[in-house]
Formats: C-alpha cells, sequence, structure tokens
C-alpha cells in the first residue's frame, strides 16, 4: 500500500500515494473508462485514475481496511456516481465486480501491503517502533491475529512461518526466543524477543523482517494475491491493462511469475499433468523492468524507495494463440 509521510510532530500523516505518474502511463486510462482500484487506501491513485477517465468513466474501489474504505469516500465523494468504494478483499474480485454490476474493465490496480497509516496507529499492531496489541488485522471482522500465530504456533511452524514470509535466516533462533517468552501481548514484547535472538542493529530493526513475516500470514496476503491476480486478468477486456506495485520481493516475485505464466501461453497448475487451457497467450508484459521510484520521489518519501511497479496488457484473442503448450511433467 502506498506510503504516507510524517511532517514534524504532526499527529496525522499525509497520504503520498506511490508512483502516480508511472501508474497514469502504464495503466493508460482514457475518458469513459471503467477502472477497478483494487487497493483504494486513502484515495490518492483513485483521485488521480478519476480524473483521468472523467465525466464518464467509472471507478471501483476494494479495501479489506474499514477505515481506509471511509477515507476514499470521504476524498472522492466529489465524483459522486462514477466510483463505488466497496468493503472487501480483493481475494473476492469477480463476486465484488457481479455486485457492482461490472463486466469486462479497462484497468486494474494492485498496491500492495501496508500504508503508513497502519503502521503509525499503535492500536493496529503493525508498527516495531510504536507500542500496541500484536494485531496486525487489516481487516478487523477476522478473528486471527498475529498473537494468536507468535502463542499457538510450535516452534518449529513458527520458525518456517518468519523464513518464508520474512526471509529471515535466523528465523529458528527467533522462533526459539519467542516460545520461551510466551505469552506474547504486544508490539514490544514481540520486538525484544527478537531483539534478543538477533544481535546487534543494522539498517532496520532486527525485528523488521518478523513482524514482515506475521503481517502476511495474518492477513494471508500471499495466497489472496495469487487468488485475485487471475480473476483480474480474466476481466480485462482486449487491450485493458493491469498495474501492481509491490513493496518486497515475496510479492514482487508472485506477480512477476504470474503475469509471464499468463504471456507465456499456458496457464495451467504447476502440478498439471498436461495443457488444458489449449495454450492461450492473454497477455503482453509491458515492463520488461520493475518501474522504480524516481530519485525525487523518494527524497520527498523515502517509504517510497522499495516500491516496484509491473504491468501487462490483455491481448486481442485470435485463433492464431491456441497450441504450442509444453506438457507438465508427472
Amino acid at each position: 500500500m502506498s506510503p504516507t509521510a510524517e511532517s514534524g510532530d504532526t499527529p496525522t500523516p499525509v497520504h503520498l500515494p506511490v508512483l502516480v505518474d508511472e501508474v497514469l502511463t502504464y495503466l493508460a486510462p482514457r475518458p469513459g473508462a471503467v477502472i477497478v482500484d483494487a487497493t483504494i487506501g486513502e484515495g490518492g491513485h483513485g483521485e488521480a485514475l478519476l480524473r483521468r477517465i472523467a465525466p464518464a468513466g467509472r471507478l471501483i474501489g476494494l479495501d479489506r481496511d474499514a477505515d481506509a474504505v471511509r477515507r476514499a469516500e470521504e476524498r472522492l465523494r466529489s465524483f459522486g456516481r462514477n466510483v463505488v468504494v466497496r468493503h472487501a478483499s480483493f481475494a473476492d474480485f469477480d463476486h465484488e465486480l457481479d455486485a457492482a454490476g461490472v463486466g469486462l474493465v479497462d484497468g486494474v490496480l494492485f498496491d500492495l501491503g501496508v500504508s503508513s497509516r497502519q503502521l503509525f496507529e499503535p492500536g493496529r499492531g503493525f508498527s516495531i517502533d510504536r507500542a500496541g496489541p500484536l494485531d496486525m488485522r487489516m481487516d478487523v471482522r477476522q478473528t486471527l491475529t498475529a498473537a494468536d500465530l507468535v502463542n499457538t504456533l510450535d516452534e518449529r511452524a513458527l520458525a518456517d512461518l518468519i523464513y518464508r514470509y520474512g526471509e529471515e535466516r535466523a528465523s529458528r533462533r527467533i522462533a526459539r526466543q519467542i516460545v520461551a517468552r510466551r505469552p506474547l501481548r504486544t508490539t514490544r514484547d514481540l520486538a525484544r524477543a527478537v531483539e534478543a535472538a538477533v544481535a546487534g542493529r543494522g539498517r532496520h530493526h532486527p525485528a523488521t523482517r518478523t513482524f514482515q513475516a506475521l503481517r502476511i500470514a495474518t492477513n494471508e496476503e500471499t495466497d489472496t494475491l495469487e487468488s485475485a491476480l487471475p480473476q483480474a486478468i480474466a476481466r480485462l477486456r482486449p487491450g485493458g491493462r493491469i498495474c501492481v506495485i509491490a513493496f518486497h520481493s515475496i510479492e514482487d516475485r508472485i506477480v512477476k511469475q504470474t503475469l509471464a505464466r499468463y504471456a507465456r501461453g499456458c496457464t495451467c497448475p504447476e502440478t498439471a499433468a498436461a495443457c488444458s487451457c489449449g495454450g492461450r497467450r492473454m497477455l503482453r508484459v509491458i515492463t520488461k523492468k520493475p518501474v522504480v521510484p524516481s530519485l525525487l520521489e523518494v527524497r520527498r518519501n523515502p517509504r517510497a524507495r522499495s516500491a516496484r511497479l509491473r504491468a501487462a496488457e490483455r491481448l486481442v484473442e485470435t485463433s492464431g494463440q491456441t497450441g504450442s503448450a509444453p506438457a507438465r511433467a508427472r
């Protein structure tokens, strides 16, 4: 999710959407287009898109965070019926578009991750630096919290989780400390457990990767992304485009591999014994490498530095697109 930036001692962060010009370039919205902002956040990207597709265009915004939905609705109220914002996970992409009476769309944007406003609010439990409950839920309607994972998983499962989603090489030492200190109730409890397992501090707090891992697992972020991307691609009309902004390598890898798979000509699961989709190429990847923020943007908003944008265009289906899909190994 696009970072926000704090100004001095101001208690409320100012929303700064990331890579706005690049999103407009690669999504190429035109007047009258129908666009889905699958992570509407506080409406920064949505507002920029609505100005391009006005006066007859339509924006469908989704977000798991009820607070973000309220802020986006307030920010975009002046666009009236041109925008619909729904409190929903993008894993339910198809269902939400059906509910909004939308079929094929001209563009889809995903802006992944956690926002700085979520990090800024101690009660959400995302921040290492701000004491709060060990929550980390993006949607407070769900019951599972980070505290549940920390306090119920066995040591091996916890170490595997931290390694898989945090790419943390000290995951076993960290898991051992966490288990020894149970129950952990607050973000400070977790940070201290990691500090006890990992000596010294580098550029980032030693608990950064562990917090990331628990946040991803709590919200099932990789699973929902892997579910949502095929739905979004299938909803694109020929010539429609998809843009995804990721902030860490795990999400970016999923995006890269998914777009490449749909551009290659076979979208069957890797576990399939043979291709059954006909080898249809559905996408043309239009970013050979991930697009990154300019130095000027990073200076203005340092939290944008890890953003990576990838984009692809839906191909016009022709009879020549069928065939030549490789057989799967059994």
